[in-house]
């Protein structure tokens, strides 16, 4: 009898530890891949859903990126609470140190710690994924995942339930071979299509035709408003979906992205550098002893044997030894600045540009040459490269404004705002974004 209240209680205190009080029973989360807080903040863009919302709700200034600034190690992070050293997903593509086959971090395995998905189906809640970077296979009811370049079968043999992008074809896109996701407003009509169907308590959805608009001509022009306007329209058929299936006043909805932009003037092959000096010989038959992975902005340095000092001194007199108007192309992150914001631990220094400067993988031909388009992947410190927030529904207090926060700080959010326990997560909730 002892040992049978004892364990009663003991579940009871589990119970307790684990929950709290539900303040919303939905949460939507949607990204805006490029997404800038210019784009709600300044109305020459006329984004005005988000700007309806924007003063409807909360909103940030700016919120922090990851290092690399790019979008799987950051919208991993927005699921996480954790920086990459932590969730596992350091870059979008693998690093390959003897070859270069088009790896990438495609599949939930590659994702190290609990995800808001995978805690919310614990305590039974309904999750929804669309296009979201890391999620073959993830604990969701409906996913249609995002596979890089994998390819439609892959995505749609991933895609849960089993036929779920068959029905949408047919009840959506009016049996449409291909469905068209590089458009946002399809991305949001299949949103619809869940929410309409199965009001998820939990439902991530990834638009990311901003970020091929800026990639192409970089961070104005009228292909990137085009792009806004997209993912703007696209936010309103969500909203209205919510609205339509009675659950608007139970829903916080949360748009965020996952990178600033910059525009490229000068791009640098680093590793033709490190070639010149000897420390490449033949890459694919794994001769080297130095080499640079590039992600956009930045460069991630790695050493055959992590601990040839003499080598990673070589290659820190060599960038010293620049001349000073190549120096200043860039500056060096060292080991330290790193490991602080939870970088890929075993890389040894980075690269992160200046003044619109990008970086390629090239080993050989020129080491510097004139950029064009945008790019992403810098050092996560500097307002170009922060990317938005906007927060409106029950328990966000109504015109809260956070100067600057972490995209770390939004699983714990989503996990308080949903009612359970999110105790991995690094990030904190910004101070005067919940209602009193």
């Amino acid at each position: 009898m002892k040992r049978k209240i004892s364990f009663l209680l003991s579940l009871l205190l589990f119970i307790i530890c684990t929950t709290h009080a539900q303040i919303a029973k939905h949460v939507i989360i949607i990204t805006v891949d490029g997404g800038r807080p210019d784009f709600y903040l300044d109305s020459s863009w006329h984004a005005y859903n988000m700007r309806a919302l924007m003063m409807q709700g909360a909103y940030a200034k700016g919120v922090n990126s990851m290092f690399p600034s790019i979008t799987y190690p950051s919208h991993t992070a927005i699921v996480t609470g954790v920086a990459p050293a932590k969730h596992g997903v350091y870059y979008n593509g693998m690093f390959e140190p003897d070859s270069l086959t088009g790896k990438i971090y495609w599949n939930y395995s590659s994702i190290k710690v609990p995800t808001l998905w995978s805690v919310a189906d614990e305590h039974g809640l309904k999750t929804a994924s669309l296009l979201w970077p890391v999620t073959g296979d993830a604990p969701v009811l409906y996913n249609i995942p995002d596979i890089g370049s994998l390819g439609e079968n892959v995505r749609e043999q991933y895609s849960k339930p089993e036929g779920f992008v068959d029905a949408v074809k047919k009840n959506i896109f009016d049996n449409a071979e291909k469905i068209e996701y590089g458009k946002n407003v399809n991305i949001a009509k299949i949103a619809a299509y869940v929410i309409q169907k199965d009001q998820p308590n939990l439902m991530t959805v990834h638009f990311f035709a901003t970020d091929g608009a800026q990639h192409k001509i970089g961070r104005e022009g009228d292909l990137v408003k085009q792009a806004v306007l997209d993912a703007d329209s696209g936010i309103a058929i969500i909203e209205k979906a919510l609205k339509d299936a009675g659950i608007w006043n139970e829903t916080v909805l949360i748009i965020t992205g996952d990178h600033g932009f910059c525009t490229v003037k000068k791009n640098i092959a680093p590793n033709v550098w490190l070639t010149n000096a000897g420390l490449i010989t033949d890459k694919n038959r794994g001769q080297w002893k130095a080499q640079f992975l590039t992600e956009g902005g930045s460069a991630f340095l790695y050493l055959k044997d992590k601990n040839d000092v003499a080598t990673l001194n070589k290659v820190k007199q060599l960038l010293n030894n620049l001349p000073a108007e190549q120096k200043a192309l860039f500056r060096v992150i060292s080991k330290k600045q790193i490991d602080s914001v939870g970088a890929d631990p075993d890389v040894l220094l980075a690269l992160s540009g200046l003044d619109g400067t990008a970086f390629n993988g090239a080993l050989n031909g020129e080491a510097i040459k004139q950029g064009k388009g945008g790019t992403h992947g810098y050092f996560p410190d500097f307002h170009a490269i922060q990317t938005g927030f906007i927060a409106v529904g029950p328990g966000i207090k109504k015109g809260a404004i956070v100067p600057v926060m972490s995209l770390k700080d939004i699983a714990p959010l989503v996990a308080k705002l949903l009612g359970f326990s999110f105790p991995t997560a690094d990030g904190h909730i910004p101070m005067g974004l919940l209602a009193k």
